[in-house]
């Protein structure tokens, strides 16, 4: 585990955001949610220091994580997934472990074990990877489902049980995993209960000419090894502030019943489609609003629009619906779905 870089001291608030009825800043903007856009601004900095050409990826992960959430990042490889993971743990301040997911990975080496001691006649349990703040799972996708299902507890209670003892988990507890879409031998299919468990999916493409450009410039120097510390992260911030930030954006962003109603609309509309198989969950609408208050409050706002719904729909909707077989083989995927059903679907005003 890499230990948590020294916290700074907190920055001044930003200046506060326009309210939702009018044009002008509004004074009542909760301090936390002010601080939310300012550190979003200072975590992007810090990760440019390591990874280039991901702000969106920035954007979703940061808001995610307001939202008490696990990522899930599908990528070729070498688009610099596990790197993001490291550097966003360093920047955040938070405690860092990474699993390699591999065909043989068993629970226990998730979890971790009890071990007997001889000297002592008892059994001391050692903890396992998962104990961390900030978990990368690398190649999740190579691991069986009984692996897999390791997970499951950890990442919906917060807590691992081992030899009939519940113990809970640090907090905040993050899971970012990483799953390579291309490759298929020796991989096995996540199951939809472990995928309904990440709040949002989000694919990690290949960089433009001009970012990939600079990326060459800059990094074909450094050191194959070097960490993120020292590639220059810094910690802007901690746990306990982000705990504090979390709680701000649930209870201070607004959700009107007309936004609600849409959001209503939307979970009908898949469920009937008939290009799904198996549409949107209520608890998949709970994870739409609650990331779609996460980027409101990324916007300087404490209220959710319609737009905050539609930025936050397919992030956190592709991974959970499934297509009927008719539409794979005729090349339609997920999102395509989801985006014509965003475009049909009307806004309540």
């Amino acid at each position: 585990m890499e230990n948590p870089t020294p916290v700074p001291p907190p920055i001044p608030a930003a200046a506060p955001a326009p309210g939702p009825n009018s044009g002008s800043p509004s004074a009542t903007l909760p301090a936390g949610l002010a601080r939310v856009s300012e550190l979003r601004a200072l975590l992007g900095r810090e990760l440019a220091r390591a990874v280039h050409g991901m702000e969106r990826e920035v954007d979703g992960t940061f808001a995610a994580i307001l939202a008490r959430g696990h990522v899930l990042l599908e990528g070729p490889p070498g688009v610099a997934k596990t790197l993001f993971a490291r550097a966003l743990a360093t920047a955040l301040g938070l405690q860092f472990s990474r699993i390699q997911f591999t065909p043989d990975l068993m629970p226990a080496d998730v979890t971790g074990t009890s071990v007997f001691h001889p000297t002592e006649g008892a059994f001391h349990f050692q903890p396992g990877p998962i104990f961390a703040q900030l978990v990368l799972c690398d190649e999740i996708n190579r691991a069986p489902a009984k692996t897999q299902s390791a997970l499951l507890e950890a990442m919906q209670e917060g807590a691992a049980t081992e030899g009939g003892t519940r113990r809970p988990l640090p907090q905040p507890f993050i899971v970012i995993a990483t799953m390579n879409p291309i490759e298929h031998e020796g991989t096995y299919r996540l199951p939809e209960a472990q995928l309904d468990r990440f709040l949002v999916q989000l694919s990690v493409g290949y960089p433009t000419a001009d970012v990939e450009c600079e990326l060459l410039e800059q990094a074909h120097a450094r050191s194959p090894l070097a960490n993120p510390a020292e590639l220059g992260v810094r910690a802007v911030t901690g746990a306990e502030e982000l705990a504090s930030l979390a709680e701000s954006v649930a209870g201070s962003v607004r959700v009107d019943h007309a936004v609600a109603t849409y959001v209503v609309r939307l979970l009908c509309a898949t469920r009937q489609s008939p290009a799904l198989r198996l549409g949107a969950s209520p608890r998949a609408g709970l994870s739409l609003l609650r990331l779609a208050k996460s980027m409101a409050a990324l916007a300087g706002r404490d209220f959710v629009t319609p737009d905050d719904v539609k930025r936050a729909f397919l992030p956190t909707l592709g991974h959970r619906v499934l297509l009927e077989p008719v539409e794979e083989v005729e090349g339609t995927d997920a999102r395509m779905v989801l985006e014509r059903i965003l475009e049909t679907t009307e806004v309540v005003r």
